[in-house]
């Protein structure tokens, strides 16, 4: 039986993926204590990167706030791997994005946004977290955003 959070998933539409292996010498997740720490995440859909380039040149920002919500999702995949049933979240602690974007470019915050609007409509008052958001000049595959989190546990 789905708990409260899968059931606002399935609310909205998104059923959670199976989880990214590591493409490099990391793990996809780790925990400590009362707290599960998620490596970043990029836009897979059905096994590939599904939004590429850098925002504000080849990619929207509409593409990039969907970039940051689908890497939210992914997050929310290796969660469930790591601890077995969402309703175990007590609150999303912390979200790190990253955009790719030219020099130029200034609205990385509004891209992040993706990602935090959606934990938020997730999770409730529990979803609202501390951010940071960085640009960068590219990432892993040509991904458009990359976000990692930190999720505290019951």
């Amino acid at each position: 039986m789905a708990g409260r959070i899968e059931a606002r998933l399935a609310e909205l539409g998104i059923a959670l993926p199976t989880p990214a292996a590591p493409i490099a010498n990391y793990v996809p997740f780790n925990i400590s204590g009362n707290l599960v720490i998620v490596s970043g995440q990029i836009p897979l859909k059905d096994g590939k990167i599904a939004i590429t380039g850098k925002v504000g040149a080849r990619v929207s920002m509409e593409e990039g706030v969907a970039a940051a919500r689908l890497c939210f999702v992914n997050l929310m995949a290796q969660v469930k791997a790591a601890v077995g049933d969402l309703d175990r979240v007590t609150r999303v602690i912390r979200l790190g994005g990253f955009i790719a974007a030219g020099p130029d470019f200034t609205q990385h915050a509004v891209v992040m946004n993706g990602a935090s609007d959606f934990a938020v409509e997730v999770f409730g008052d529990a979803g609202r977290h501390a951010r940071t958001t960085i640009g960068v000049p590219s990432l892993p595959g040509d991904a458009a955003v990359e976000v990692e989190g930190m999720f505290e546990l019951a």
